[in-house]
């Protein structure tokens, strides 16, 4: 069987707060419409200066606790030389250097392999753009 590679861009909508927003229920949409029940690989990838993706717990505070990690790692001040927009808006720009604008995870059976309590998320720090999109691509 030869291998077929099928993309679709998705809106998501952050608001005006920092947030980590779950995207496991659109991946997992995505792959029942295009996987077949095929092996092969999911990238989720985001096209924003300001923003990441990670795999991580969500809904027992991991979200918030990642978020205040960030806080500490990128504080929203004056320091950065980068320096339009709200003010400390230069550490979005460093974000994606801690949380990479890409995952790429297995497919088995047309089914996201994720671990018990792994969830896809979009982290948004820029309270400037509350409008992202995620280009989520599987190869199988």
């Amino acid at each position: 069987m030869a291998d077929t590679f099928t993309t679709r861009t998705i809106d998501v909508t952050t608001g005006s707060r920092e947030t980590v927003h779950d995207l496991t229920a659109a991946c997992e949409s995505f792959l029942r419409d295009v996987a077949a029940g095929r092996d092969g690989l999911l990238n989720v990838f985001t096209p924003h200066a300001t923003a990441g993706l990670a795999i991580i717990e969500t809904g027992a505070g991991s979200d918030h606790d990642l978020l205040s990690a960030l806080h500490q790692l990128l504080p929203a001040d004056d320091r950065w030389q980068h320096r339009h927009g709200s003010p400390g808006h230069g550490r979005d720009h460093v974000l994606p250097a801690i949380v990479p604008p890409h995952v790429t995870l297995p497919v088995i059976d047309g089914i996201l392999e994720l671990g018990t309590w792994q969830s896809v998320v979009l982290v948004d720090t820029n309270r400037d753009n509350p409008e992202r999109q995620v280009r989520l691509s599987f190869l199988g």
